[in-house]
């Protein structure tokens, strides 16, 4: 019920609309109980023998044959048809928009949360099952309300009203028609449980198989250039299978359940029909009252057949609701201060004192780092791979919070201010630069929506970048592609770099900048960066020893610790790892990783 309640709480905005839905809804019931009355009286009043009948119409009796009032009964049942018919039309129309508006807001919900929780969480898990819990799971909710709540309220008053004029017309087969519910109950509640457990086996195989489908045509270069399209099909095809049993399972289930709650309405209406036609030999009944008590027993046990459907839903349901509500509970780890200030910049000094930090117990990356960075100046982080370079940045604009230890700038903890306005003072480049599957100027100017034409423009010079784009069809308007496949690495790197000069922040991160450019691009490059540089904060990572040999600030990490810093002469001086690292790139300043 945990699950049902918090469902709920999402149809609250929407309850108005709910409301006249369930209005409609009954009005729609109680067209639906007049549907057999006119055959009823067909065939007790005109094929029971009478032959001259009395009509009040136009404020006097009327004479009519029986023929005339066959047809007036075939037109009134026309009529309630036609109106019971739009108003369950216009009933079911608002529960669908109920549902979907309400699935909206669930979505919405989750892609918000997901956005807002840490790189640590999207580190462990795969991007394709948070994309299935989106996309597909989230309809949960929409199955819970369309197919839960608007079918349990209709069928519940369906099946009351419906039992309470048979009631009234032969309380004897009334009881008689009720005498299968508590097999249906047992039948229901018996498949309800596989259901929910082979509901679940299906979303994670789905999920599973959407991940490598993912991955494998996200990666049709690398797949390709090794001959590895067998074992990928391979692979998709053993998920496949999986998803394929895991399906099959469900169905068959599914169709035993139909079968054996089929077999007992059947049972049930023929009790009732043998016990009504010996009612009517018997003279105790009308032979069109029983006409309309089977057309009730029908309405009794369709909507009882349908909960039955509807607790095999729910119960599938409720395993893609519970996935959602998983993500939505994820506590951050990465929380803000409920008095968290707004940074404001002053020379962007960056401190680090004692700082520690693992992905996990096993794996700690960084261990006791104490450092000071300079404002205004540019500080090069140096080292082997795995030093500790990337992480020790992204502990800047709070990617992670250091397991031990502070990170400040200006004098303020990262913690203690919001990270809206902390990134708002930082401008980055990664190392693999991530485009959006819009075009160059969106791009460009993703960090920076309100900037104009001439400003794009300006920051794709700087950064080297204007000429190509020029060259291109559609210019600024060229799509980049899927994760800027229509592009050179060179050219998407040129890009994210354009994109941080346009921020114009005064803290700026550079993590391999200039790795995937030609040496005449990166020294026009770099004369750039040194004028964007001025009275700027800088943080940059290369194994480019050449590009940041003369840079004020070199700082050289080792297995997580700082090991050297000071300026490229000093360091060389020290003869130490720096200076193995500058002697091995002497004569291409590109050190080997």
């Amino acid at each position: 019920m945990g699950v049902y309640r918090r469902c709920l709480t999402y149809f609250r905005p929407f309850l108005s609309t709910t409301v006249a839905a369930i209005a409609l809804a009954v009005g729609a019931i109680a067209f639906n109980l007049l549907k057999p009355w006119p055959v009823k009286w067909i065939i007790d009043g005109v094929l029971g023998g009478s032959d001259g009948f009395k009509i009040w119409l136009g404020g006097v009796f009327t004479e009519w044959n029986g023929l005339q009032v066959i047809a007036m009964l075939c037109l009134v049942s026309v009529v309630v048809h036609v109106i019971w018919a739009l108003i369950n039309l216009a009933s079911n129309y608002l529960f669908v928009v109920v549902g979907l508006k309400v699935l909206l807001r669930l979505r919405t919900e989750i892609y918000r949360t997901l956005h807002a929780l840490p790189l640590r969480f999207h580190d462990g898990r795969r991007s394709a099952d948070s994309a299935f819990r989106v996309a597909y799971d989230t309809q949960a909710i929409q199955t819970i309300y369309n197919r839960g709540f608007s079918n349990i309220f209709t069928s519940g008053v369906l099946i009351v009203a419906a039992l309470g004029v048979m009631a009234w017309m032969s309380w004897e087969l009334a009881l008689i028609s009720l005498a299968v519910i508590p097999l249906l109950w047992f039948a229901i509640r018996h498949y309800a449980l596989r259901i929910r457990d082979q509901s679940m086996s299906i979303q994670e195989r789905e999920s599973a198989l959407l991940t490598v489908a993912q991955e494998g045509l996200g990666s049709l270069r690398l797949v390709q250039a090794f001959n590895r399209q067998r074992h990928e099909v391979e692979q998709f095809s053993r998920r496949a299978d999986e998803s394929l049993r895991a399906n099959l399972r469900y169905s068959i289930t599914n169709i035993r359940s139909s079968l054996v709650v089929g077999l007992v309405i059947a049972a049930g209406t023929a009790m009732m029909l043998f016990a009504g036609s010996l009612f009517v030999l018997e003279g105790k009944l009308e032979l069109g009252t029983l006409w309309v008590l089977v057309s009730y027993v029908a309405m009794l046990y369709q909507p009882v057949e349908a909960l039955s459907y509807t607790a095999w839903a729910l119960e599938g349901a409720t395993a893609g609701a519970k996935r959602c509500f998983e993500i939505l509970d994820r506590e951050n780890d990465l929380p803000e201060a409920p008095d968290a200030a707004k940074f404001v910049p002053k020379t962007g000094v960056l401190e680090f004192e004692g700082v520690r930090f693992g992905y996990g117990e096993e794996r700690e990356i960084l261990r006791g780092v104490d450092l000071i960075i300079p404002a205004g100046g540019v500080t090069a982080l140096v080292g082997g791979t795995g030093a500790g370079k990337t992480t020790l940045m992204s502990l800047i604009p709070r990617f992670y919070d250091p397991t031990a230890g502070s990170v400040r700038i200006d004098g303020q903890n990262v913690r203690d201010v919001t990270k809206e306005s902390l990134r708002d003072a930082i401008s980055i480049v990664l190392q693999d630069t991530l485009l959006l599957s819009t075009s160059i100027r969106e791009n460009i100017a993703y960090g920076k929506q309100d900037a104009t034409t001439e400003e794009i423009e300006a920051a794709a010079k700087q950064a080297q970048a204007h000429d190509f784009i020029s060259d291109l069809p559609e210019g600024y308007d060229s799509l980049v592609g899927e994760r800027g496949s229509h592009l050179s690495v060179g050219q998407r790197q040129r890009i994210g770099i354009a994109r941080a000069f346009l921020k114009d922040a005064p803290i700026l991160l550079l993590d391999e900048p200039t790795s995937a450019l030609d040496p005449k691009t990166e020294q026009a490059l770099m004369e750039t960066l040194d004028r964007l540089m001025q009275n700027r904060t800088t943080v940059i990572i290369t194994h480019r020893i050449a590009t940041i040999h003369r840079a004020r600030h070199i700082v050289f990490l080792e297995h997580g610790r700082l090991v050297e810093a000071g300026t490229g002469p000093e360091l060389l001086a020290l003869n130490g790892g720096y200076a193995t690292l500058y002697r091995a790139a002497s004569g291409t300043g590109v050190v080997p990783v």
